[in-house]
This record gives structure tokens, C-alpha cells and sequence, in this order.
């Protein structure tokens, strides 16, 4: 008689499965997400989507050093909103007063389905989903009238401490107008923040989506953005990770129905001590869609990750798509892994993707300083030139003015 023998948990495991019992309200739901992570863990190096973060290996280096509790207050409403006259909704917390007219914000009782994954690569099981309902996140349904322009943006946050966990159920009506600031900073705690989101774009509809990654550079943060687009519908968001010592990000979307368009840019700014990884998944499942997805990176130590694949079903006929990794490496310390792929199953389509690495032009930073600017400022020139492209891109003022002063003063603390 064989008996399976469940793998062995790593302290640092048992530790993530002890503070998940203890933290959140007991539920069936949570309850079969823990004895899902008791017996399977954290993924390691041969899952995969996880090839490049081995979480199981990283949580264990991140319970070595030891994290102290969120008593800094930071985090929750004592935040400024992002973007001026946001409307915030803080997940889990008491009503935060009226939503904008034509927006509804509700508390409801779901957890986030783990027992498949939107990432073929991964295990049967979502990692990021499992955490989320292992912690048993707090959860909010966001809906949006057919035909409202909203004039003040949403920003999602959630509670600081043990209790980060959030789940967004967000759903934008036909011709609609909308933009999310999804919020993620907060000092460190010995528990892992998570994230799920999952966003319906109804016809013609167009929404912003962005994130503002800032956690304490001890901190540890996973989440995910699920997005569903109607015909004619388009997605637009932004990616911006400053924060945070191990750091997952994943975005699943896919064009449901012909004239879906979906435009990602980001900006992933690594220092020591930082392992920042975004994952995306691109599905066209309709005809006649299109998708541009662009990161920019700069890494002056810790390790960054890009893994992006854009998926053509049969019948997507006529799919334009592009990936673009670009990555700055300003130091021998630090190092940048790239995995973009396509899967195409259609035979008239444009689709194509790239990645490069290299440090600062030469050619570039001498003449900045044969006109008299000192080396490291021409450097820090250059390498906000780099990222300021992509983030022109959204046409969103109020937002370019938020993220290029995230990046300006990221890059004084830096050069």
C-alpha cells in the first residue's frame, strides 16, 4: 500500500499558514484555502509561472531577516489620494461617505476563487488567489452605471497590518468613463499584504487602471488585476513599482468581444535588497482587437522580473499586439530576468515582442556633460528621459504630474 506523503513545510510556510488561521473570520471558504496551502505551500522555481520567483525560497530569506508590525500608522485614510478629488474606498473599513453619483460601493461576502489559475504555467491551484482567500480578505463590489463620466477618480486601498488583504469585484456599465488608482503602500509586517481584483468593462467603455506600488522596502505585497473587456471597450493602466522587498504583480486580461482595445505601460524602479516581479497574461478571444504592452526598468541592485505572454485564440483573426521589456542596469548588483512569449492560433494577425538590456549611452551622457552637467545629474537626466516616455503616454494629466513626482523622487534618493 503506497501513502502519499505530503512535502515537508519550510518554517518560513508555517509561519504564512499560522498567521492566516489567526487573522481574518473563520469561514468555509478560508478554511479550505489554508488546508489548500498546508498541503500544496508556496511554489518554488519548478512551477513555471514561478520559475523566476521562487516564493518558496524568497519567504523563507524574508522571515530570516525579520519584520516588525505596522505601528507606523501609515497606510489606510491617513494617506493623501493619489490623484486630487479621488473618492477613496478602503476595503474592509466603515463606509467612507457618499460615492460619486453613478457609482455604487457595497461590502459583500466572497472570496476569491483559487481553484484555477488564468496562467496555464502555474499549478492547479492560483498562488496569489489562494493567499488572498487564505487570509480571508475583506471584499467590495464596485459598480458603475451604463453612460457615467466620472469625474473623480476611485482609489482602492486596503487596511494596514495584518489585515492588507482585499478583494475589488469591479464592474464598469456600456459606455461608461472610469479611473481606478489601485493604492498599495504601507510599512512592513510579518504578514504579506495581498491583492485580487477583478474588472468588467462593458461595451464601449473606457477605464484607467492604475497602481501605485510603495510598500516598505522590507515589505512583501502580492496581487493580481483580472480584466474582462466588452466589444469596443478600452483598458488603459499603468504599473508603478518603488517599493517593497519581494514584490508580485500579475494582470489576466482578455478581449471578450471585436474592437477591444487594451494599452499597459509601466515603470519598475529595483534597488538593493528588492525582488520585483510582474507577470501578464493577454487573451484575444475575439476578432479584430488590439494591444500594446510596454515596461520600462532601471535596477541599481536586487533582481527584477518580466514575464509576458499575449495568447491568440483560432478565431481572433485580425489581432494587432506588441510586448516591450526595456530595462536599464545601473549597476553590476543588480540583474534583470525577461520572458516574453506569444501563443498564437490564428493565421492573420500582427503580433510581436522584444526585450533589451544595456546601461546609459554613452554617446548621450557625454554630450549632457560637455554642456557643462556634472556626471551624476546628466545621469539621473537620462534615466528619468527613459521612463517620462511611457508615462506621456496616458494622457491623463493629474496622473502624469502624480507619477513622474513618485519618479523624481525616487531617483533623488537613488543618484
Amino acid at each position: 500500500m503506497n501513502v502519499h506523503q505530503l512535502n515537508p513545510r519550510t518554517p518560513a510556510e508555517t509561519a504564512l499558514i499560522e498567521r492566516a488561521e489567526s487573522i481574518g473570520l473563520v469561514a468555509d471558504a478560508k478554511d479550505s484555502a489554508i488546508e489548500a496551502l498546508r498541503r500544496d505551500g508556496l511554489p518554488n522555481r519548478r512551477v513555471e509561472a514561478w520559475h523566476y520567483t521562487d516564493l518558496r525560497l524568497l519567504m523563507s530569506r524574508l522571515e530570516d531577516k525579520g519584520t516588525a508590525a505596522d505601528a507606523s500608522g501609515k497606510g489606510g485614510t491617513l494617506l493623501s489620494p493619489l490623484l486630487p478629488n479621488s473618492h477613496v474606498v478602503e476595503i474592509g473599513a466603515p463606509d467612507s461617505g457618499a460615492a460619486p453619483a453613478g457609482v455604487t460601493v457595497s461590502e459583500i461576502s466572497e472570496s476569491a476563487d483559487w481553484s484555477r489559475s488564468p496562467n496555464h504555467l502555474d499549478r492547479p491551484v492560483d498562488t496569489i488567489r489562494l493567499l488572498n482567500a487564505s487570509f480571508g480578505a475583506a471584499a467590495v463590489a464596485i459598480e458603475i452605471a451604463p453612460n457615467t463620466e466620472m469625474t473623480a477618480p476611485l482609489e482602492l486601498r486596503s487596511q494596514a497590518g495584518d489585515r492588507s488583504h482585499g478583494l475589488a469585484r469591479c464592474t464598469v456599465g456600456a459606455a461608461a468613463k472610469a479611473v481606478f488608482v489601485e493604492r498599495i503602500e504601507g510599512a512592513a509586517s510579518p504578514t504579506p499584504s495581498t491583492g485580487v481584483s477583478h474588472l468588467v468593462i462593458g461595451e464601449g467603455a473606457d477605464v484607467l487602471w492604475i497602481v501605485d506600488q510603495a510598500k516598505d522596502p522590507s515589505a512583501a505585497h502580492f496581487g493580481q488585476l483580472n480584466v474582462e473587456l466588452g466589444a469596443d471597450a478600452s483598458f488603459r493602466m499603468f504599473v508603478l513599482n518603488t517599493g517593497g522587498a519581494l514584490v508580485r504583480y500579475e494582470v489576466h486580461a482578455e478581449t471578450m468581444g471585436e474592437g477591444g482595445d487594451i494599452k499597459i505601460r509601466g515603470v519598475n524602479l529595483i534597488e538593493n535588497g528588492q525582488h520585483i516581479d510582474v507577470t501578464t497574461t493577454l487573451r484575444h478571444t475575439a476578432p479584430h482587437t488590439t494591444a500594446t504592452e510596454t515596461f520600462r526598468n532601471v535596477v541599481t541592485g536586487g533582481h527584477g522580473v518580466f514575464q509576458g505572454m499575449i495568447k491568440v485564440a483560432k478565431e481572433a483573426q485580425k489581432t494587432d499586439a506588441k510586448m516591450a521589456c526595456n530595462t536599464l542596469l545601473l549597476s553590476d548588483d543588480g540583474d534583470f530576468s525577461a520572458k516574453p512569449e506569444l501563443e498564437i492560433f490564428a493565421d492573420d494577425v500582427q503580433c510581436g515582442h522584444g526585450a533589451t538590456a544595456g546601461e546609459i549611452n554613452a554617446e548621450h551622457l557625454f554630450y549632457l556633460m560637455s554642456r557643462g552637467i556634472p556626471e551624476q545629474p546628466a545621469r539621473a537626466l537620462l534615466v528619468k528621459a527613459f521612463v517620462a516616455e511611457i508615462v506621456e503616454e496616458l494622457e491623463h494629466e493629474a496622473a502624469e504630474a502624480a507619477l513622474m513626482q513618485r519618479i523624481d523622487t525616487w531617483l533623488e534618493r537613488s543618484h
